[in-house]
């Protein structure tokens, strides 16, 4: 199948997005476009996914009206999560009858038009793992479809491929993953992150159990939760954090790139080389394909070093992930000071896991708490002031313009130290201000 070709469910039909600059919808969006469907799209302001999308002459109007909507009678409209029922876009299209599905519906649909399709699926780590194989599957010089939720540093994060292989993350936080059938199903972990949003912990086990299902072949990290979840899938690749922590395992990495990599990367490459050996790539090259993995940004970025201080940045915002994050920066940096910058990543989550995130931020040396970064404007009666208040002594909450966030970071610490800058809201805004202290 040609990358030109429309996908069948989708042939002739104009594809509307609203929410077109989101880190999911925009790669999909493009995808689409490179295969021959007509799209176009809104957003609430315009971004650099915006203007990407444009670069690819992909129509898109900033601000949600009616009016924005394709004429055709048989457009279809697809619309992210932050996207409410009152939006007044979403709400003409309904008017007029159009098809209406979520983001994870439509992918569904597209990874429908490949011949093997590999998802990856779980609580924590999907980004980098699909990224990962994404990289091998490139290094053997095959011609992939793909779409990776997060910018992997030196690549593209979509790519519509020739139609055989497509890899791609599916999101379980709205439970649209029960939609993706696949060739081969990776689950890393199973948390309860999000079960607020697909209604209670059952239903999302439920919904992780379909998922399964639908794959005729599942890969998954052992753990008393998966083993649960799983054990009656008919085909499946059970594999054991301490056969993938072993340094024998990769025996193709030099003992400075083992030891660097935290416990979770590590496991999170050894899912996506077991992936690629299942798509018929060797051990040897799915494992050497990894020695010069460029990593995704945001996750363990390094954005400045010197002999005093070493600025990282984390995406985690789970505590199962804040702690596998601060484990690795002390494997990393066993001699220097620990000081945190950490926004916490929605009430619901915050309420829900206080306990976990007071007991894991007291840990570092230093740690500055700032506002929750409230997706989709969500409220709760625990906040951030209450999160620095029970770590104690050695945190402090602040809400300052990111420049003041800045001096106050940098008074913070403890040289030699590693500043780590930890949470999937906007904090990384202080960086560039941290930059700009910082000797050249």
């Amino acid at each position: 199948m040609s990358n030109k070709s429309r996908p069948d469910c989708l042939a002739g039909r104009p594809v509307h997005f609203i929410g077109c600059g989101g880190v999911g919808m925009a790669p999909l969006a493009m995808i689409l476009k490179e295969r021959g469907v007509r799209v176009s799209g809104s957003d609430l302001e315009a971004n650099h996914k915006v203007e990407l999308l444009r670069q690819h002459g992909i129509s898109v109007t900033i601000g949600h009206s009616g009016s924005s909507l394709p004429e055709a009678g048989n457009a279809l409209v697809v619309y992210s999560s932050a996207v409410g029922p009152g939006n007044p876009e979403l709400r003409a299209a309904q008017r007029r009858n159009l098809e209406c599905l979520r983001r994870g519906e439509l992918l569904a649909r597209l990874a429908g038009g490949y011949r093997r399709t590999v998802s990856v699926s779980g609580s924590h780590g999907k980004t980098t793992i699909t990224s990962m194989l994404v990289h091998i599957l490139k290094r053997q010089h095959l011609d992939i479809g793909y779409l990776i939720g997060g910018e992997v540093r030196g690549m593209d994060s979509f790519a519509a491929g020739d139609g055989d292989i497509f890899v791609t993350e599916v999101d379980e936080s709205d439970g649209t993953h029960v939609a993706m059938d696949s060739h081969l199903a990776v689950i890393p972990n199973v948390d309860d992150d999000h079960c607020w949003s697909v209604g209670g912990v059952e239903q999302l086990i439920r919904n992780f159990k379909t998922y399964a299902w639908r794959s005729p072949k599942i890969i998954f990290l052992d753990s008393r939760t998966t083993r649960e979840i799983f054990r009656d899938h008919p085909d499946k690749i059970v594999l054991e954090r301490e056969d993938i922590l072993n340094e024998k395992y990769f025996e193709f990495f030099d003992a400075k790139l083992f030891h660097s990599w935290g416990d979770y990367q590590l496991l999170n490459a050894g899912m996506a080389i077991e992936a690629a050996v299942e798509l018929g790539v060797s051990f040897e090259n799915s494992m050497q394909a990894l020695i010069d993995y460029p990593g995704v940004e945001r996750r363990m970025t390094e954005h400045y070093h010197n002999s005093k201080i070493c600025l990282i940045e984390d995406y985690a915002h789970h505590p199962t992930e804040v702690r596998s994050s601060l484990a690795a920066l002390r494997k990393r940096f066993p001699d220097r000071a620990l000081t945190v910058i950490f926004q916490p990543h929605r009430y619901a989550r915050l309420q829900r896991y206080l306990n976990d995130f007071v007991s894991i931020l007291r840990e570092p040396d230093a740690v500055i708490v700032v506002p929750v970064f409230a997706a989709w404007s969500e409220k709760s009666e625990v906040n951030a002031r209450d999160l620095a208040y029970c770590i104690g002594g050695k945190a402090r909450y602040a809400e300052l313009p990111w420049d003041k966030l800045a001096d106050l970071a940098l008074k913070s610490c403890r040289v030699p130290v590693v500043l780590a800058v930890i949470g999937a809201g906007d904090v990384n805004k202080v960086i560039p201000e941290l930059l700009n202290r910082l000797p050249h």
